[in-house]
């Protein structure tokens, strides 16, 4: 095998390509990854082709050992980030190979990851309901702490957290 470092585009870190020596790689795939090394953007959209090797690999992550991907209803994927007090949620749904994403928050509520975490799951769920087909929906989070509030609105639910707000959208929602 040989290998190849490359410094991403957007971070410090080195990344190693490595190909085989025995094979013959097409020069339009070698070009694909090349440009997809020196590429600028920070954030892409996610692949779920139907190849034989891209459909072994998604059965072997996480969410393909789960079931999701052949799951009927509707699969979200959320996310959020809080960036030099500059709150993003967003969300990507499988089924539908497209997402959103906006800008979230004023300063008056407070400024926390969790409730970038939380809005994010509160557009999915507005997406979900917009289209009105009446689907089961999973919601995949990264987060702990979005977990473990959300199990804190189970039975009567909480009051007095600084996320009642996104909460409270989120269970009406729902």
């Amino acid at each position: 095998m040989a290998g190849r470092k490359h410094e991403l585009a957007t971070h410090s870190m080195t990344t190693e390509v490595w190909i085989s020596t025995r094979e013959k790689i097409p020069e339009i795939t070698r070009t694909a990854i090349q440009e997809a090394l020196e590429a600028d953007k920070t954030k892409d959209s996610p692949s779920f082709g139907s190849e034989d090797l891209e459909e072994i690999h998604g059965a072997g992550t996480e969410a393909g050992l789960l079931g999701i991907y052949n799951f009927p209803g509707a699969v979200y994927v959320t996310d959020g980030s809080n960036d030099k007090g500059v709150m993003g949620p967003g969300y990507y749904r499988l089924d539908e190979n497209r997402g959103a994403c906006c800008q979230l928050g004023r300063g008056e509520e407070g400024n926390s990851s969790n409730r970038a975490e939380l809005g994010a799951a509160c557009l999915a769920l507005e997406d979900a309901k917009m289209k009105q087909d009446r689907k089961p929906v999973i919601l995949l989070s990264d987060s702990a702490c979005f977990l473990s509030s959300s199990q804190k609105w189970i039975g009567e639910g909480k009051s007095g957290n600084p996320d009642a707000d996104i909460m409270r959208d989120m269970i009406l929602l729902l």
